[in-house]
């Protein structure tokens, strides 16, 4: 019978300067390294893919973007073009 992996290992290596550091940042707060470790990089993980994922605007930038949705421009004669080009590239029979 197989068995699913479920947990993964990361080896590190680093200075002893830093393993120190670390270390004494895990104990100040009463983890493990290893939970203090995993702990610290979903942190950052989920920071970066946050900022990667969510479209920060400004109060101006905002207004102009939901005013084009709400009342968006009529096509004008190059976007015409551009769907016709897609209907008969992707709508053929």
């Amino acid at each position: 019978m197989a068995l699913n992996k479920v947990e993964e290992r990361i080896p590190a290596r680093m200075p002893l300067e830093v393993y120190e550091r670390i270390a004494a940042a895990a104990r100040t707060v009463g983890s493990s390294l290893n939970q203090f470790l995993v702990q610290s990089a979903l942190d950052k993980a989920n920071d970066i893919l946050e900022r990667e994922r969510v479209i920060t605007l400004s109060t101006t930038a905002a207004e102009a973007f939901f005013g084009l949705i709400e009342n968006p421009p009529a096509p004008n004669d190059r976007l015409k073009e551009a769907m016709q080009q897609r209907e008969a590239l992707l709508c053929r029979r």
